[in-house]
């Protein structure tokens, strides 16, 4: 019997365009029975599949010397692809490289977005079936458990998922820099702009109180309005709901400028000069650049924005060395479990000899002695404290000598030869 390995067998959006993703990937009751079928192959022991958007990873141990050959002989069965696709987009990794990799997948250091909050819970659901289904066992139990703690010392610990990185969220960062906060702050927006109406609802999210949705289209403007709880207004009359928005967000595709100095100075003279953030997501753009000139007024374009998600992402991936650092911490202790592991059966095998030969001497020797059934007892106690001494520092030794990979099989062998272990 070989040696326990931890593997993972996977494509993910790094090496793989979606096209090949989505062919491999397992939804709903096919995902159950993949996990079934993967668990039954001879070589595996504990199995578990990780199938996102971005991402199909297996998860699995096998003492085969050829630890991957099975598992992408079922992924060809099962998904119909051929040797070729596998070894043009598949990565295949083994023990510390899979643990590591595992640990960086739940922690989002590998996401196409770093720091983004789905993949723990992606995680936790793929962890959550394998246990339901008695596909995972002590390792990768384990290993999850340590992966999601990994996960949480990371975004607790660093600024991985602080910072904005889409456009819609910036939005709302710089709107939180301007207002402090956003409850009771009224929402406008102008025109239908997919990412516009993205950045509404985070808004909303965030405390925003109230929407007015302006649109050339009256009946357009309803059914968002309809959508957000708010207000429907057509474009003429604009000033009215400049009047009463905190936030202007614009995505009209108008040929010229929307909101202009003539349109909004007057809203913020009515408003008291109370400060209006202006939002431009428009290309070209809906509102003039000449309004950036007035104080109170807060104007940012989409390369403002998108200048604060590039600022953004450098900081989480200045963060992300944080976070290795963490985890690679975890791993070095993940695998020195692993490997004291491997040999706890050999070390369980050497405590019931000495327990075995122990018993029967005291079993042929006590009688003969007399004594009361106190010294007994206290002979027998004597006799456990020298066995555990005299074990003690050849378990510690063959423990330590598990970790170092070249070293590991001969210590085991020489432990065997000495003590007479695996003999009848």
């Amino acid at each position: 019997m070989g040696e326990l390995k931890l593997c993972c067998l996977g494509v993910s959006h790094k090496t793989a365009p979606v096209s090949v993703r989505e062919q491999f990937s397992f939804k709903g009751e096919e995902l159950e029975s993949a996990l079934l079928k993967l668990n039954a192959l001879p070589s595996v022991e504990e199995s578990m599949v990780l199938s996102t958007c971005n991402r199909v990873e297996i998860y699995f141990t096998t003492r085969s010397e050829t630890p991957f050959k099975e598992v992408i002989d079922f992924l060809i069965d099962e998904k119909g692809a051929d040797l070729d696709q596998i070894n043009s987009h598949f990565y295949r990794k083994v023990d510390r490289d899979a643990v590591r990799h595992g640990f960086y997948v739940a922690s989002s250091l590998d996401s196409m977005v770093v720091g983004e909050p789905q993949i723990v819970g992606q995680f936790k659901d793929a962890f959550s079936l394998a246990k339901e289904l008695g596909t995972i066992g002590t390792v990768l139990c384990r290993f999850c458990e340590t992966a999601l703690k990994v996960s949480k010392r990371v975004r607790t610990e660093t600024g991985i998922s602080k910072n904005a990185v889409s456009i819609s969220f910036a939005a709302v960062e710089l709107a939180k820099k301007i207002f402090g906060e956003l409850h009771g702050k009224r929402v406008a927006i102008i025109g239908a702009g997919e990412m516009a109406e993205l950045a509404v609802k985070h808004l909303m999210t965030n405390g925003a109180s109230e929407v007015f949705v302006v649109n050339r289209t009256f009946e357009r403007a309803q059914k968002l309005a309809q959508e957000f709880g708010g207000k429907a207004f057509p474009l003429t009359e604009l000033e009215t709901v400049l009047k009463m928005a905190d936030i202007v967000i614009s995505s009209t595709g108008a040929p010229g400028y929307v909101l202009t100095p003539e349109n909004v100075l007057p809203a913020l003279k009515e408003r008291k000069h109370r400060p209006m953030f202006l939002i431009d997501i428009a290309v070209p753009r809906d509102i003039d650049p000449a309004l950036n000139d007035y104080e109170g007024l807060y104007v940012y374009d989409i390369d403002d924005l998108q200048q604060v998600v590039d600022a953004n992402i450098k900081e989480r991936l200045r963060e992300a060395e944080v976070a290795k650092e963490i985890i690679e911490g975890y791993v070095e202790r993940f695998m020195k479990w692993l490997r004291e592991l491997e040999v706890a059966p050999l070390i369980a095998e050497l405590k019931e000899k000495a327990e075995s030969i122990r018993k029967e001497v005291l079993s042929k020797r006590l009688p003969k002695l007399g004594l009361t059934p106190e010294q007994e007892q206290e002979v027998d106690n004597i006799t456990r404290i020298i066995i555990n001494k005299l074990l003690h520092q050849p378990i510690t030794s063959v423990k330590r000598k598990a970790v170092e990979e070249e070293a590991r099989n001969q210590v085991v062998q020489i432990f065997r030869e000495i003590f007479g272990l695996g003999k009848e």
